[in-house]
């Protein structure tokens, strides 16, 4: 039975809400073993945001399959014998409190890394553990303010609708760092501190402008570079019926299959185009997708080489034969909550593949199971209880 690479890894996670949770559940599909912990009377956020009408919190159960669940007040005295066993042998702990959060209750890197020299601790913050910004509060928003990215959506900056610095900036950069950090140990046997910093991890979203201001020396100009909307080849424009596509027939090969697909080819003498010629472009392409439904442009669609695609909405994606068909859209049944979607993990492993092993877990479901396993008696498990350590 395939275990997944990295079956045998034990993460503890005290992460919450999204850039954490979601490292961990990658972690948990890759084969390790998961435990989330939180506050015995503050869950994590997400268990109560985005409910069904049957209960089910849906953003929850997007982002923690593949976990055990258990609750551990930090704030307790008791908590750190607990939290000092779960580390005995485990390979990583995954936070994501302000930098010096689990420091001020001895939990912080400096207070484990001598007890526990191969431990991998992985920090999601927002501005690092370093700098002037370090202790600043903020969100996504404020990561792509500062790094610069909101300044790329246009004249009027706007949020982008999708959590960018939290997911790219934050998720990814912690679990690619992880699994680097399980490299450096493998071949020197130590851990160490990843200090993620989401508003710095989102500068490589702007790479490609970054070289242009290297080069030129003047600020890019959000929503007008040649890929943000100045090109017509590449760019967005509104059908008949109020629906969106997406040209990318940036190389002239595509445009041109685009134009003969489209009966635009008696354009094709004006391809390159020239950019005393966008605004010309933007007027012909303007008119004839006005002109068009997204059922008349299903054969361009199907055309491998046109670049044109629609603007899909949350429920065709969910609905897409060729996701569900590749496991990217999973139809799941929960055993209190009924059935639900996820979205499959993005790792196409060909031998140590991924796995959906367990459900979401419900708020300290595995707290009787990991304490009896960490040497804990029934009755002192109750004494934790009273306690209100778990």
């Amino acid at each position: 039975m395939n275990k997944g690479p990295l079956s045998g890894v034990k993460v503890v996670d005290l992460s919450l809400l999204l850039p954490g949770p979601l490292c961990s559940m990658y972690l948990g599909d890759m084969g390790a073993e998961i435990i989330k912990v939180e506050n015995p009377r503050a869950m994590d956020a997400t268990r109560v945001m985005f409910k069904k009408e049957n209960g089910a919190p849906s953003l929850y159960l997007m982002l923690n399959r593949n976990k055990k669940a258990i609750t551990l007040n930090l704030k307790r005295e008791k908590s750190k014998e607990i939290l000092f066993k779960l580390l005995e042998d485990a390979d990583i702990l995954l936070e994501g409190f302000r930098p010096d959060g689990l420091s001020k209750m001895g939990l912080g890197y400096d207070d484990l890394k001598e007890k526990f020299p191969r431990l991998i601790y992985c920090g999601i913050y927002g501005y690092g553990d370093s700098g002037a910004y370090k202790d600043f509060a903020g969100h996504d928003l404020n990561y792509l303010s500062l790094s610069g990215v909101l300044d790329q959506t246009g004249k009027n900056p706007q949020a982008p609708g999708f959590q960018l610095a939290d997911i790219g900036g934050g998720t990814l950069t912690a679990l690619s760092s992880i699994l680097a950090a399980l490299y450096y140990r493998e071949k020197t046997g130590r851990g160490q501190k990843i200090a993620v910093s989401m508003m710095e991890a989102s500068l490589q979203f702007i790479s490609l402008y970054g070289g242009i201001y290297s080069a030129t020396g003047k600020n890019p100009e959000g929503g007008n570079e040649l890929l943000s909307g100045k090109l017509p080849n590449y760019s967005t424009y509104k059908t008949k019926e109020g629906r969106w596509v997406a040209l990318g027939a940036l190389e002239e090969m595509f445009f041109k299959t685009f134009l003969r697909q489209s009966g635009l080819d008696t354009h094709l003498e004006k391809v390159p185009i020239a950019e005393t010629h966008f605004a010309e472009w933007k007027k012909i392409l303007t008119e004839y997708f006005s002109s068009k439904t997204l059922s008349d442009l299903e054969p361009i669609f199907q055309n491998p080489d046109s670049c044109l695609t629609p603007v899909k909405t949350m429920e065709e994606v969910s609905k897409d034969p060729v996701l569900r068909e590749k496991g990217m859209i999973l139809d799941r049944t929960h055993k209190q909550y009924g059935d639900y979607i996820q979205f499959g993990s993005p790792f196409p492993f060909s031998e140590s593949k991924v796995t959906y092993r367990t459900d979401p877990p419900d708020h300290g479901e595995h707290n009787q199971e990991i304490l009896k396993s960490l040497g804990y008696s029934e009755a002192e498990i109750e004494e934790l209880k009273k306690d209100k350590v778990i």
